[in-house]
């Protein structure tokens, strides 16, 4: 990959790359750390990778980098004190639908949140989202056929919600 190349990634996919950790890690700071360091590999080895892959790349080191921010930080807070408050199943009815989707993604597993973090809301294909995660194809259709299994059952019916 050239110099301009990498630059053009850089410009259509900087956001869309810091949109994607920032909602998986809600760390403003982590997330821009992550993007930048993400960034940085891919320069490093800018070389070795060529223009149609940089953006899976750049993708799968940011998702790598973000795993391993959540385990570093788990072990240091200690798992009781991330585990959330809330009563599962609970909607506050003043929460406006966005944030009520927020709170019903952050309820699932980190894989499952990624995986449709990056098909629903980013739009990537099955085989993209299993080169940036490591899973294979058939693996990341069940993590995100479970993971809409249980938002359609913590939201219920959306007249509901709103």
């Amino acid at each position: 990959m050239k110099a301009k190349e990498y630059n053009i990634i850089v410009e259509k996919h900087a956001d869309g790359l810091y949109r994607f950790i920032l909602s998986n890690i809600r760390d403003e700071d982590k997330a821009q750390d992550i993007v930048q360091d993400s960034f940085e590999r891919l320069w490093i080895n800018h070389e070795e990778i060529s223009f149609e892959k940089g953006k899976s790349f750049l993708f799968k080191i940011a998702y790598n980098r973000m795993i391993d921010i959540i385990r570093k930080d788990k072990r240091l807070l200690g798992s009781s004190e991330i585990v959330e408050h809330e009563k599962d199943g609970y909607i506050d009815n003043r929460l406006e639908l966005k944030e009520v989707l927020d709170v019903a993604l952050n309820k699932l597993s980190k894989i499952q949140k990624s995986v449709v973090v990056l098909r629903d809301y980013e739009g990537y294909a099955y085989e993209e989202i299993a080169e940036i995660t490591g899973l294979n194809e058939s693996q990341v259709k069940v993590y995100i056929f479970r993971a809409r299994q249980y938002l359609k059952k913590y939201i219920g019916q959306l007249d509901l919600v709103i």
